[in-house]
């Protein structure tokens, strides 16, 4: 198997930190308050979390925006589904392109095992998000950024993790929801 790694998760992130300002002038004995705010820098979680989900994002976006194409996700090895996934009243998920030879037990944001297409105005499959399943061999539970990933899901018949994440299609219930009530089925 080969498995291969992403070094976007370790980067340091631009702006993550917090700096509170400090004035020039430092009075001759200084105020508690003034005390208090000359501490270190401090590193926002938070910020940095949005940070890295952000980027993670865009690069799925990226490494993905080719199979707007069907012919290029057929390229690649995705095989078409016939069956349309939907729960009336709840939402969709569409049609799961998946490619087998994707499905191991790591994850790497930028090949998502399966492709979710819905069908569009024109009648054509149009990509609305991607899938990753990752078959669980007793690893770390995966995460994409701090979002972690449902324990099974997918109709396998092996213990895995699935996530879906709405990159083109936007779900009010959120990105990494299983069901969108903005796609459906014919």
């Amino acid at each position: 198997m080969h498995h291969r790694s992403l070094s976007i998760l370790g980067a340091p992130l631009a702006g993550a930190l917090i700096l509170m300002s400090v004035s020039c002038e430092t009075p001759a004995s200084p105020t508690p308050e003034l005390m208090e705010a000359e501490v270190q820098p401090t590193f926002n979680r938070s910020v940095q979390s949005e940070v890295a989900q952000d980027d993670l994002l865009k690069a799925a976006r990226q490494a993905t925006a080719r199979f707007h194409s069907p012919t290029q996700a057929l390229r690649a090895g995705y095989e078409p589904a016939d069956h349309c996934v939907e729960i009336p009243g709840v939402g969709g998920m569409g049609y799961h392109w998946a490619n087998e030879s994707l499905v191991h037990d790591s994850f790497d944001p930028l090949e998502p095992q399966v492709l979710l297409y819905a069908t569009g105005p024109s009648g054509r499959p149009e990509l609305v998000g991607v899938e990753y399943v990752v078959i669980d061999v007793g690893q770390e539970h995966p995460t994409f950024g701090d979002h972690p990933f449902d324990v099974g899901g997918t109709p396998i018949p092996v213990d895995h993790w699935s996530l879906h994440v709405w990159l083109y299609e936007e779900n009010p219930e959120g990105i990494f929801e299983q069901f969108n009530p903005n796609v459906s089925c014919p």
